[in-house]
């Protein structure tokens, strides 16, 4: 059997305000903005380099807004990426990593595959993670 992640709902109140987040301040592809009357719309968006999909909308679940947490977004260069996402004005906490079972601050100086993290929240206060794989000096 093969199973492929491909699109998860993200809950939020306010469509339009979740759709420019998304794709101007973390540069998010728009894939699709359909709507079926007052009742339904979809926003389908994808992160850079990603197979998997998101979608904001109305009618499309009836999960709280806000109440989406703590999904991954893997990056090969966390400090980058995490400057990049502060330059387009979202609120990233600061670079943190574990060293023998203890957080640290900074990114990892080894920069090990899933070691080092950050978090962001959408304006709905749905949680996301920065984490770092596959870095290449």
């Amino acid at each position: 059997m093969e199973l492929k992640l491909e699109l998860v709902l993200i809950p939020v109140a306010d469509v339009d305000q979740a759709k420019a987040f998304y794709t101007e301040r973390l540069g998010f592809t728009l894939d699709v903005d359909h709507s079926a009357g007052d009742e339904f719309r979809v926003v389908q968006m994808t992160p850079p380099g990603s197979a998997c999909s998101i979608a904001v909308g109305a009618g499309i679940t009836d999960a709280t807004p806000g109440s989406y947490r703590g999904t991954h977004l893997v990056t090969t260069d966390i400090e980058s990426t995490r400057a990049g996402l502060v330059e387009h004005g979202v609120e990233v906490s600061d670079l943190r990593h574990l060293t023998a079972g203890e957080w640290k601050a900074g990114a990892d100086p080894e920069h090990g595959d899933y070691n080092s993290f950050a978090d962001f929240a959408d304006p709905d206060g749905n949680t996301w993670v920065l984490q770092e794989r596959g870095w290449k000096a």
